[in-house]
C-alpha cells in the first residue's frame, strides 16, 4: 500500500469530539463525538473504517453508522479515494465505536455500496512524512439511498491531518437540493481523544 493511503487510515482511526467548537458557537454546534473503527474487510487493496457519532448528552444512542472503504484511485494515481456503504442491519452495528466487538466477523454480505457516494480525495504532503486529505462532493454527482422506505441524500467531505478533522457532511432535501442538517455555517472541526490506529488492518504487499 501508498505510505499517503496508511497515513490516511491513521489519521482517521480514532475517537474525536469539538469540544472546543461546540463551546465557543453552541448555538450552530452540538457538542459530538465520533468514532472512527479499523474493521477487517476488503483488505485486499484497502483501509476500511467504521463511524457513528453521539451527542454529548445521549452518548448511549449513537447515530449515522456506516462504513468507509479508503482506497487507492484506479483512474488518477496521484490521488486516493473512498467509498461509502451503509449496513443492512444497523442494529447488529449500533454501539459499534465504543464497543469494536460487533466489527470483528462483518462479512460484505452485511454491507451495501451507495453508487453515487466515491469520492476522490486530494493530497498535499505538509512535512517530510505529514499529509494533509481534502475531499468534498462533486456538484454533478448525487449521493442518495433507501433505508426503511425513505430516501435520503447526503453531501459528504471532510479534511484531516495529524492535528484535526474537518468534517463537510451536509444532508440534502431531494426535492428542493438545500442542504437541512449537518455542516450548514462551515465544517465540524473534531480533535483526535482516542487513536486507533494500532488496530489497522493493512496488508503488505
Amino acid at each position: 500500500m501508498k505510505p499517503e493511503l496508511i497515513a490516511l487510515g491513521q489519521y482517521l482511526a480514532g475517537q474525536f469530539d469539538n469540544r472546543e467548537q461546540a463551546l465557543a458557537e453552541p448555538a450552530w454546534y452540538v457538542h459530538l463525538h465520533l468514532w472512527k473503527r479499523p474493521v477487517p474487510l476488503f483488505l485486499d487493496d484497502s483501509i476500511t473504517l467504521f463511524a457513528e457519532q453521539a451527542n454529548i448528552v445521549n452518548l448511549n444512542q449513537p447515530y449515522r453508522p456506516r462504513l468507509l472503504r479508503l482506497r487507492e484511485n484506479p483512474r488518477n494515481a496521484a490521488t486516493l479515494q473512498v467509498e461509502y456503504y451503509m449496513f443492512k442491519n444497523i442494529e447488529v452495528v449500533r454501539g459499534a465505536g465504543q464497543d469494536p466487538s460487533a466489527l470483528q466477523h462483518l462479512t460484505p454480505e452485511e454491507v451495501e455500496f451507495l453508487p453515487g457516494c466515491t469520492l476522490e480525495i486530494q493530497v498535499e504532503k505538509i512535512s517530510t512524512a505529514q499529509y494533509r486529505f481534502r475531499t468534498n462532493h462533486s456538484p454533478d454527482s448525487r449521493c442518495s439511498f433507501t433505508y426503511q422506505g425513505n430516501q435520503y441524500q447526503v453531501s459528504l467531505g471532510f479534511e484531516v491531518t495529524p492535528d484535526e478533522l474537518l468534517v463537510y457532511d451536509r444532508g440534502i432535501d431531494p426535492t428542493t437540493g438545500k442542504a437541512i442538517w449537518g455542516a450548514l455555517l462551515g465544517p465540524f472541526r473534531f480533535t483526535k481523544r482516542q487513536d486507533f490506529s494500532n488496530e489497522l488492518f493493512v496488508k503488505s504487499f
